[in-house]
């Protein structure tokens, strides 16, 4: 039986359709049954556990061969992410109490990074379950291609506004889908102790890259172009958030290349273009290309 936190997000979800795909039994780790329900309509078994709870999510992860965790993502973290916190505190206390076979743990290029950002709460959860009494895999993903989420509606007025600077730089990107196999394989992989495999896709991507490709399946011109730093922190408190710093660290550390892989000559490849994940972003939200 595989486990899988985050099904109902794009990671978790493409992790689960890869193991039902190979046959494979799989329990699904919601937060209530309706989110469940489609789930368990595809035969998966389905725990309620909120992930604040240990209890509840020790006994989700009983029994399980491997469980996928993967920590809910927070943008606007409190100093000292307590949030983060509380959920890593209450899974190594449910799989130190349930002892799955293997953990599979979805983490983020330059976790390792000594410079704090938003991605340090990625940090804290390596520190954390690297102390584990079982086997865990640290999928250490890139920049996720479908952040381009937010810049369908901009690449529509062929100006592509971009944090990522200079715009001739490419840096590791991802496709979901690639990190959903790819956590699947590594979930029914056999290893001891803890381990790092680091993940991109097929080519790294620079911001005039993303807008080359929008301009392709959009059919007009889309021109990248800088966002100044000194604009970043009204654009996020325009956004709603109170504590855009280290949102603004993680994009100083991709241009300043501190945010990068451990071992860039050894990180596995996906094989899902920009192109594909750009192109699905523009249909579903129905803009005419």
């Amino acid at each position: 039986m595989y486990v899988i936190t985050g099904i109902t997000g794009q990671v978790g979800g493409a992790v689960a359709r890869s193991l039902l795909a190979s046959n494979q039994p799989v329990r699904a780790v919601v937060r209530d049954a309706a989110k469940g329900a489609a789930w368990a309509a595809r035969g998966c078994e389905v725990a309620i556990a909120d992930l604040t709870d240990a209890g509840a999510l020790a006994a989700a992860f009983a029994g399980a061969t491997g469980v996928f965790y993967l920590l809910p993502p927070t943008f606007d973290p409190s100093p000292g992410f307590p949030e983060a916190r509380a959920q890593i505190d209450a899974a190594v206390t449910a799989l130190r109490a349930a002892r799955p076979g293997r953990v599979v743990c979805l983490s983020t290029i330059g976790a390792q990074a000594a410079e704090p950002s938003l991605l340090t709460q990625l940090t804290h959860l390596e520190d954390a379950f690297r102390l584990l009494p079982v086997p865990v895999t640290f999928l250490r993903a890139a920049w996720f291609m479908e952040n381009c989420r937010w810049d369908v509606a901009a690449a529509t007025t062929g100006t592509l506004p971009s944090f990522l600077q200079p715009l001739d730089r490419p840096i590791p990107m991802v496709a979901t889908a690639d990190i959903g196999r790819t956590a699947a394989e590594l979930l029914r992989e056999t290893w001891t102790g803890s381990r790092v495999v680091e993940l991109e896709g097929p080519v790294r991507i620079a911001p005039r890259d993303i807008a080359a490709a929008f301009a392709q399946i959009l059919g007009r011109p889309v021109r990248a172009e800088i966002l100044p730093r000194e604009a970043w922190a009204g654009f996020f408190e325009g956004m709603g958030m109170k504590h855009a710093g280290p949102r603004m660290r993680m994009l100083d550390g991709f241009n300043e290349g501190w945010i990068d892989f451990a071992a860039p000559g050894a990180t596995r490849k996906g094989t899902v273009p920009l192109e594909a994940v750009l192109r699905d972003l523009v249909d579903a939200a129905s803009i005419p290309a």
